[in-house]
């Protein structure tokens, strides 16, 4: 299990292990806002099972997360599906393809199956006749969250990463 950390501004900050989230809560340096209805129990005392904390002093992030272009990310932020057909998708593809000067950027990638990548080529979905489902984008503010994880977040984490992809 993994709980997700919140600045005292509410801001995500950082994915732990349930462990760590108790002891920030034991030691007094967070308070819970969400739990997961399971409780970890020792020999003196049950301690509900975190899902969201935050912590009581606010800690300055000298940096903005970027979330790096790559696979994992792309293939997350498109919901591993192909972006022409909607089945699953297998290869990264340049909507405007790089020998034709197409960059290697957020708006540029997207994910596809391979039949609809080996159909589209050398040409751009308009000139293939096959339209994107959508528009791709960079990930918005806390992407990295999403990128960061092997499973789904917990539904308790919902309000506080709105919008992240």
């Amino acid at each position: 299990m993994r709980a997700l950390i919140l600045n005292a501004t509410y801001e995500p900050l950082s994915i732990v292990s349930a462990r760590r989230a108790i002891v920030l809560v034991l030691r007094e340096k967070a308070v819970v806002l969400e739990e997961t209805g399971t409780t970890w129990r020792s020999e003196r005392s049950a301690v509900p099972l975190p899902s969201v904390i935050r912590l009581n002093t606010f800690v300055k992030v000298p940096y903005a997360r970027r979330v790096a272009l790559n696979r994992r990310a792309v293939f997350t932020r498109d919901d591993h599906s192909c972006q022409y057909c909607g089945t699953g998708a297998e290869n990264l593809d340049h909507v405007i393809p790089k020998s034709r000067g197409g960059p290697h950027t957020w708006e540029n990638v997207v994910a596809a199956c391979r039949r609809c990548n080996l159909r589209k080529g050398n040409r751009t979905p308009n000139e293939a006749g096959m339209p994107l489902r959508s528009t791709p984008q960079a990930p918005r503010r806390h992407g990295w969250v999403f990128v960061n994880l092997s499973t789904p977040p917990h539904p308790s984490w919902k309000p506080y990463l709105a919008g992240a992809f």
